[in-house]
């Protein structure tokens, strides 16, 4: 455990003044308010669009990342806007296709521990800082009317499984969900019908319907429109 971490641990035990926890907290709600108004203000702009999701850590010229690069292209070239985490690797990848495909290009960037620049491709203005995971998830989820979903960890998971909550509760729309990668996904697949499914029942069958997976940018991109297709409904910039 590092210092700060140590010293995080500590501070939750150190006894406060209610004056203390009062001015602490108050200043707290106004700063989660403002990357709400600011978030709200600027995304409100950018028409239909899509998240994309995945790790930070796939490098320039890996599989992940030239299907990525691919599916943000293909998606600007369908009418959609690219939202992503707004860092390095999936996230840059995403903004990068869209960057090539001249469409709107979105990143939502958050404060790490460890460094996390904000990538070269996301349009200008629409670049976003964030303080706080919470927010930046209600922006993804509010903004977006489509989930890609590449290979990632624990962050990565942590937004696929927030989108699917959101709609198995009816607290957004149906919106899709496309898994990219079969060999990725396969194995937490298994485990969910077996485990939760199965043997727990935990979920439904129909839960099951929630998500797809898919190999290639063009069934991604496919799944997307002929969703959309149903409605009689195509993005329009």
């Amino acid at each position: 455990m590092s210092p700060n971490e140590d010293r995080k641990i500590r501070e939750k035990f150190t006894p406060k003044t209610w004056n203390e926890i009062k001015t602490n907290d108050s200043w707290g709600i106004f700063k989660i308010m403002s990357e709400f108004v600011d978030g709200y203000e600027r995304l409100s702009q950018i028409g239909p669009s899509v998240s994309i999701f995945g790790s930070a850590r796939t490098k320039p010229g890996e599989k992940n990342y030239i299907l990525a690069e691919e599916i943000g292209y293909q998606l600007t070239k369908s009418g959609f806007g690219v939202i992503t985490g707004g860092g390095p690797g999936i996230m840059e990848a995403g903004n990068r296709g869209a960057h090539r495909g001249q469409g709107i290009s979105v990143g939502l960037n958050i404060e790490l521990p460890f460094e996390q620049n904000d990538n070269p491709w996301i349009n200008r203005g629409m670049s976003l800082e964030f303080d706080y995971f919470f927010v930046r998830k209600v922006m993804f989820v509010k903004y977006s009317q489509g989930f890609i979903v590449m290979p990632g960890g624990f962050g990565t998971l942590d937004e696929l499984f927030e989108a699917i909550t959101l709609i198995q509760t009816h607290k957004i729309g149906r919106f899709p969900i496309v898994l990219v990668g079969s060999k990725f996904w396969s194995g937490l697949l298994d485990w969910i019908k077996s485990t939760l499914l199965t043997d727990y029942k935990t979920i439904s069958e129909e839960d099951l319907k929630l998500f797809r997976i898919v190999d290639t940018a063009e069934e991604a991109v496919d799944h997307l429109n002929k969703f959309y297709a149903k409605y009689s409904l195509k993005p329009n910039f």
